[in-house]
């Protein structure tokens, strides 16, 4: 510590002979501490460290960063609450890894765990929220889609890994938990680490989308099974989630409706207040990703253009295609690019490009006997509205897509362009489309917002001692 101040000091006098004629504002017998809107008064003096302008100080404080920086609360009054000052906290956790706004959201409105508040927690110390997340010890997450699933460590930018879904592992004949158990083993094989060394969050995929006995049983089913296979395995503690209210915290939204452009089809969810409100309904439309591969496929092959394999197809699709805001006017246009798919070549499309978005809103014309994606928004939206589950009702007005294929340019635009042109004025003012916040990966970031916060796992997670299989216990998700 006598170090530490010797650093201090020492810097403290070089940047104070260096600027001492740029501030006015001086720290004399009391040590003045901004924040935000008002200057807090010590009664206590920080010695010879009051004769540092203010803003010498701090930045003082910033360079010596957290750890060396929280030491200093030890010294005295005045040092603890100038070293404590919320200002200095947030400089701290805005300089992470993470985005700012993201941390505040999780920090606000997840920290509690479930259910959710709703209306955001005030938090009184960064500083302890620092500290807090600083001593989280991290999770694996496992977010399990229904075309891949992307696996990591929370502590990470962006999952390390992907691989097919779990259906695709191991006999799909065989029961839920034996697939599932197949599935984590291979999984944290892959990641080569002992499933009892960490927590885990795992995305629950969007199945079952009812609100009968059957389909509420069909949900619990699959949860206890994850939780079985899991605990089997030793997993110290488990937080299963809906991948759709994942995906939607990841745009730092706790309600809304959640469209997922998934593999196979699309889904439309109504979430408020972190939950699934299946009395409203899942609103599933055909077209998925592979539905547009598929037609684009068919649409290459009919121009005789000749392809080795699928991911040809879908690279076209993620670099060329895009969604018409005026389908009849872009049928007109000239629209012809080309692009350079490695190994296989040049590829050139033409109306391939916007014709293959077009059958998320008119399904007819791949032969597919579906509603369009803005009817089912839509559809969605006024049973939100006549359902009057809150007296905010605007939390169905904000529509947050995700999936890869929901990252076509032009798709956002369309789908508000649609939703206006369908619903009366009085239900479409005020309606927001939210891109995808981080693609196909959407789920594993809102995953990874819970899992870093300063209260996870015990706010979100259940730990093996506490689980009772085959019981009747109510889930939270």
């Amino acid at each position: 510590m006598s170090y530490l101040l010797k650093f201090i000091l020492d810097s403290a006098t070089r940047l104070n002979s260096a600027s001492n004629s740029s501030s006015n504002f001086k720290c004399s017998v009391s040590s003045h501490v901004y924040d935000s809107d008002e200057i807090i008064v010590c009664s206590s003096s920080t010695g010879e460290f009051d004769r540092i302008p203010i803003d010498i100080f701090m930045q003082i404080l910033k360079l010596l960063g957290p750890k060396e920086a929280a030491k200093l609360t030890v010294v005295c009054k005045s040092w603890k609450l100038i070293v404590s000052h919320n200002m200095l906290w947030i400089y701290f956790l805005q300089n992470q890894h993470d985005p700012w706004d993201s941390k505040f959201f999780a920090e606000t409105s997840l920290r509690s765990g479930y259910p959710l508040r709703t209306c955001p927690s005030q938090m009184q110390s960064f500083m302890q929220i620092y500290g807090q997340r600083a001593q989280v010890p991290g999770a694996i997450i496992i977010d399990g889609g229904s075309g891949y699933c992307k696996f990591g460590w929370s502590k990470y930018d962006s999952p390390s890994g992907r691989a097919a879904t779990f259906l695709e592992f191991g006999n799909i004949e065989a029961p839920m938990y034996s697939r599932l158990r197949h599935f984590f083993a291979t999984l944290y094989s892959r990641m080569q680490v002992k499933s009892s060394t960490q927590p885990t969050v795992v995305s629950i995929p969007i199945t079952h989308y009812g609100d009968t006995q059957d389909d509420k049983m069909s949900r619990r089913k699959l949860k206890e099974a994850i939780y079985s296979a899991m605990f089997d395995m030793n997993v110290p503690s488990i937080c299963a989630v809906s991948q759709a209210t994942l995906a939607l915290f990841a745009a730092r939204k706790t309600s809304g409706i959640l469209v997922n452009v998934g593999f196979n089809q699309t889904s439309v969810v109504p979430i408020l207040h972190g939950k699934i409100i299946y009395k409203v309904g899942v609103k599933v439309v055909a077209p998925g990703a592979m539905k547009l591969i598929g037609y684009l496929r068919e649409q290459m092959q009919q121009r005789n253009q000749n392809f080795t394999s699928l991911y040809t197809v879908r690279a076209l699709k993620e670099n060329l295609c895009y969604v018409a805001i005026d389908y009849e006017a872009e049928l007109r246009k000239d629209t012809e690019a080309s692009y350079e798919v490695p190994v296989e070549g040049w590829f050139t499309l033409k109306q391939e490009r916007f014709r293959t978005g077009e059958i998320l809103f008119q399904p007819l014309i791949a032969g597919l006997n579906s509603k369009g994606l803005h009817q089912a928004v839509a559809l969605c939206i006024e049973q939100c509205h006549d359902a009057g589950l809150s007296p905010d009702d605007s939390w169905f007005k904000t529509i947050v897509l995700a999936g890869g294929t929901a990252c076509l340019p032009g798709l956002v635009e369309r789908l508000d362009k649609e939703l206006h042109r369908l619903l009366p004025p009085f239900i479409s003012n005020g309606i927001r489309v939210i891109p995808p916040p981080y693609g196909a990966d959407s789920a594993w970031y809102g995953a990874k917002l819970l899992s870093n916060l300063s209260t996870f796992p015990n706010s979100w997670c259940i730990d093996k001692k506490d689980y009772r299989p085959k019981s009747k216990r109510s889930f939270l998700w």
